[in-house]
């Protein structure tokens, strides 16, 4: 391997964080020129991109650099609590059932079509695999389950339970980015077209008009300046409930390898898959708490800043050419999120459920916190946090959802 022309970690989080400046502060300008190329390409996709530009070119190295080892397991675990904990299960409740029902089709399309989708190409087009062994590309796609149900820290935890190779790893990043924007594209274009396709569903669009009101009220009384004790206490409870996560994962995992072996195929004995597990779970239980208004602070902008430097130190390892080595891995893809796509729209016509609840509810999925309230905005500018509270659900249920996909997954491809 070669050595990268920058070495020191402390120069390259520098310039990751220089990058991920850039990348806010021209996302948020008011220039025509950018609104427009934001407007096409996702913030999250530049993030990506950026840095792996200089891996690809040497400046820097996601193999050489501990910077993802750092991410992963402190700000990973940490932006989990932050953004479940500000999960209001009751507000969620209040969108109604078939915001609900949607979100959770779209989840259940992504856990049983990845599966499918490793059938149909296992038995019709065997050849579409036949640069990766099947029992490594099922691995490769519990990092697309993950990234697809909740975001980048579930995408994440779920190379580390699944010990994906990083070569692997990085043609699946390129896979999930490119298929999942492209859905992204798609589903912004049918925002145009939502009346046609709600005449098609027989849906009842009205309730969304009632759900704007919620939103609008629910944020306005919410919102604060945040004071310097509202972060410090944000980061203690984030920091805190990961290193309370090590403690406890650092137990479990031990002692269920030395007890029941047998788990390790479930990956119940990899400290990291109880890592994210415990700190997902505790996160959700104290959103019942008063802590849960630590959200009008800016608790899930802080956990959604750790994202994005999760984000750079993956974008770190991506191979931008890894496209041209298995292209077949992307009409894997293609397949996958078609199925995902044809789960929603039949339970769509089944419960009547409008365009908004099947656009949102996918892109909670697919593209998590990072695009859901691009969508939802698209149909009205106060309707971005519904996008965003799905989203966050997303990251709730998204580690358990990766995680069966991935058993499915294993269980299709072993001999």
């Amino acid at each position: 391997m070669d050595q990268p022309l920058i070495t020191n970690d402390a120069i390259v989080f520098g310039l990751l964080m220089a990058l991920l400046g850039i990348v806010f502060y021209t996302s948020s300008s008011g220039s025509s020129f950018w609104k427009k190329f934001y407007g096409i390409v996702p913030t999250v996709l530049v993030c990506y991109f950026l840095p792996s530009v200089f891996n690809s070119a040497g400046i820097i190295s996601g193999e050489v650099s501990r910077l993802y080892f750092v991410a992963s397991r402190y700000l990973l675990p940490a932006s989990l609590v932050l953004l479940t904990i500000s999960v209001d299960l009751r507000e969620v409740v209040k969108l109604g059932s078939k915001a609900l029902a949607m979100f959770f089709a779209g989840t259940m399309g992504i856990v049983l079509g990845g599966p499918l989708a490793l059938i149909i190409l296992m038995f019709v087009a065997p050849s579409i695999v036949a640069g990766e062994p099947p029992n490594e590309v099922w691995r490769g796609m519990t990092t697309i389950a993950g990234s697809w149900i909740g975001g980048g820290a579930n995408q994440a935890a779920m190379k580390e339970v699944f010990q994906v190779g990083g070569e692997l790893f990085s043609k699946m990043v390129t896979v999930d980015i490119l298929i999942g924007n492209s859905w992204l594209a798609v589903l912004l274009i049918g925002v145009g077209r939502a009346a046609k396709i709600d005449k098609f569903l027989k849906a009842d669009s009205s309730a969304i008009e009632e759900l704007k009101d919620k939103v609008e009220a629910y944020q306005a009384s919410i919102m604060k300046i945040p004071s310097l004790s509202d972060i410090v206490l944000i980061l203690a409870v984030g920091f805190g409930v990961t290193g309370l996560s090590h403690l406890l994962a650092d137990q479990i995992a031990p002692y269920l390898a030395e007890n029941y072996p047998g788990l390790e195929k479930y990956s119940l004995t990899s400290s990291f898959f109880w890592l994210v597990v415990i700190a997902t779970t505790v996160g959700v239980g104290l959103s019942f708490t008063k802590l849960r208004h630590l959200e009008g602070a800016g608790a899930s902008k802080i956990g959604g800043l750790f994202i994005y430097v999760l984000v750079a130190t993956i974008g770190m390892q991506m191979d931008l050419m890894a496209i041209f080595e298995n292209p077949g891995l992307f009409l894997l893809g293609i397949l996958w999120i078609s199925l995902h796509v044809i789960f929603l729209f039949v339970v769509a016509k089944l419960i009547k459920a409008p365009y908004f609840f099947v656009a949102v509810g996918s892109q909670a999925n697919v593209g998590g916190a990072a695009s859901a309230p691009i969508v939802a905005a698209a149909f009205h500018p106060a309707l971005a946090p519904v996008g965003v509270l799905l989203a966050v659900l997303g990251y709730a249920v998204g580690t358990y959802g990766a995680w069966l996909c991935g058993i499915l997954m294993q269980a299709v491809a072993s001999p």
